[in-house]
């Protein structure tokens, strides 16, 4: 009986709620990190550069300005890490990977905001 439930709580997918988002959107994600035995949540918020895989492979790259240095981070979307996923802008770009935002720096970096 113990047995059972164990099994289930280690095969259970807590999976969250993805919000519809694309390449150019600025998105926060609260990532669950272990440190030890201590457990905290911290938040990623950047631009999508591109969303890549399908399905339970799906990985969303996201990249942020630290200071003048820049940042990506690259995230399962199926991972238990990862608390929740908040859409903050809806940018308005041509191309599925803005792979071209590496290169810009300044104002040549903004992202038109998409009306919704």
């Amino acid at each position: 009986m113990d047995l059972i439930k164990i099994a289930e709580e280690a095969f259970k997918t807590d999976s969250v709620e993805v919000p519809s988002f694309g390449a150019g959107d600025t998105i926060s994600v609260s990532y669950k990190i272990k440190e030890g035995n201590k457990e905290r949540i911290q938040v990623f918020k950047g631009v999508v550069i591109q969303i890549k895989g399908a399905g339970t492979a799906k990985m969303v790259t996201v990249r942020k300005m630290s200071g003048n240095q820049g940042v990506e981070r690259i995230f399962p979307l199926n991972s238990p890490f990862i608390d929740q996923i908040e859409v903050n802008r809806y940018g308005k770009v041509r191309r599925k990977r803005i792979y071209y935002l590496r290169a810009l720096t300044g104002k040549k970096a903004r992202i038109k905001e998409r009306r919704i």
